[in-house]
């Protein structure tokens, strides 16, 4: 029943170390946790684990650092080719370089990034080791070893150590969730996680290491302090990041997003994401169309599902326009999943010109619609809510419907309009008043879920069919 693009960490479903929280970034607000780098265990040898999940492709983006300037710097981040890649530079010049050689383009995916330093190896390839999901990279386009015995920026009592960020650039577009730093210690990733019965890679409890002078453990837990150090060390300061940031989408529990490799602008390239592919931002003369990494087959199961999206400005004082609905896995894979497209399918409406359902009434600024696919071997059907009324049903008598997936999909008109997404893990930019879970008692939503599920892979392995 479920779908996910490509093949990567989709989010554990087992009965093991669960991770309830991590913190959403999003690049257009930067947003970072900061904090003063003090005097290291040994500067030789540190880990640092974090699990990350990308919003934005093709820009530079940083997820963890020590730094006071260009000049001073260490940090491992994507850059715009989307190569996962490390650098330490000390007095200007780069000791430390490895870039990947392979690209990281999958959104709907966790991935676990540890990087092991231990520079007293007399095998230089020992000295700096990658590792994606418990796999070493070995095949890099950048390959500067340090020099043996070499102390790196990690622990050397100056400048900060900053998460989502490197020196106020290069903000981090996504989700994190147990970020640690092992200070003094070269730890095997299966300090952090291991491979589950079926080959996934998946969590364990961190808790119990020794983090050393300068090492942290930051799992998101207290919403009222993000940056709270659970190993007992000084905690972050937050910076544009407050309670609202906090998020159940998570390694073990895998949330839908926006997929930034299947945006378009009515069949051009991708752009206009931000929020961790949550926001959606339209362009100035056409629409710029959008469809979620989690996609639905409405003939199997008979589980509902459910998802809000928030129109957050005018267009033009004439009403919003916004397309929201879903689209078919026919419509994705023909590269022609434009709004006209998608429309003509039936399961869409222009929230401004009602070209389906009829009758709703034009939309304005602030307005949420709740989509509501209940799911039926011979009769799905599809319900829209406007501001938690019901104006539109759909079901399969009035439509012909392929047999296949069906994905969250919306469209924004002009660039001063935004359409933010929550499928249960909502952002700063989708204010929740009422706070509201499915029916599983999982993601947050402004409205009831009408028994619905949030679109999530616990929920998914459960009711998915």
């Amino acid at each position: 029943m479920e779908t996910l693009q490509r093949t990567a960490n989709r989010g554990s479903v087992s009965t093991g170390y669960n991770v309830a929280n991590g913190c959403a970034f999003d690049r257009t607000r930067s947003e970072k946790l900061t904090r003063a780098q003090t005097t290291g265990t040994n500067r030789k040898k540190f880990t640092a684990s974090t699990w990350i999940k990308r919003g934005s492709l093709n820009i530079d983006t940083a997820f963890f650092s020590a730094a006071a300037s260009g000049n001073d710097v260490s940090y491992m981040n994507f850059n715009s080719d989307n190569y996962l890649r490390f650098r330490d530079t000390q007095s200007g010049t780069n000791n430390i370089v490895l870039q990947t050689h392979r690209e990281f383009m999958d959104v709907s995916a966790w991935y676990h990034i540890v990087l092991r330093v231990d520079t007293t190896q007399s095998t230089a390839a020992n000295r700096v080791r990658i590792y994606v999901n418990g796999v070493q990279e070995t095949a890099f386009s950048t390959e500067t070893y340090p020099d043996q015995n070499y102390d790196t920026y990690w622990g050397s009592n100056a400048g900060n150590l900053e998460i989502g960020t490197v020196i106020n650039e290069s903000f981090w577009d996504g989700n994190m969730c147990e970020v640690v730093l092992i200070d003094g210690t070269s730890a095997a990733p299966t300090e952090f996680g291991e491979f589950s019965d079926t080959g996934q890679w998946i969590p364990i409890d961190p808790s119990g290491l020794t983090f050393g002078n300068n090492g942290f453990y930051l799992d998101f837990e207290d919403s009222s302090n993000m940056g709270n150090d659970k190993s007992g060390g000084t905690d972050f300061s937050e910076s544009n990041i407050s309670a609202t940031d906090q998020s159940q989408d998570t390694c073990t529990n895998n949330f839908a997003t926006w997929n930034f490799n299947t945006g378009i602008i009515e069949g051009n390239a991708a752009a206009g994401f931000s929020g961790g592919n949550l926001i959606r931002q339209g362009v100035n003369g056409s629409f710029n169309a959008c469809v979620a990494t989690i996609g639905i087959n409405p003939y199997v199961g008979t589980a509902a599902w459910y998802w809000e999206l928030e129109i957050t400005v005018d267009n033009d004082g004439n009403g919003v326009e916004c397309v929201v609905g879903w689209a078919s896995e026919n419509i994705i894979n023909s590269d022609s999943h434009a709004t006209g497209a998608v429309v003509s399918a039936g399961f869409a409406f222009n929230t401004s010109t009602n070209w389906d359902p009829p009758g709703s009434g034009t939309g304005a600024a602030g307005d949420i619609f709740g989509m509501h696919l209940q799911c039926d071997s011979s009769n799905p059907t599809f319900k829209w809510f406007k501001n938690d009324t019901l104006v539109f049903t759909d079901r399969n008598a009035q439509h012909t419907i392929d047999n296949g997936f069906y994905f969250p999909y919306a469209a924004a008109f002009k660039n001063t309009m935004e359409a933010v997404a929550n499928f249960g893990n909502p952002i700063q930019e989708f204010a929740i008043d009422s706070g509201n879970s499915d029916a599983s008692g999982f993601g947050t939503f402004e409205f009831t879920t009408k028994s619905g599920y949030a679109l999530c892979t616990k929920n998914l392995a459960e009711y998915g069919g």
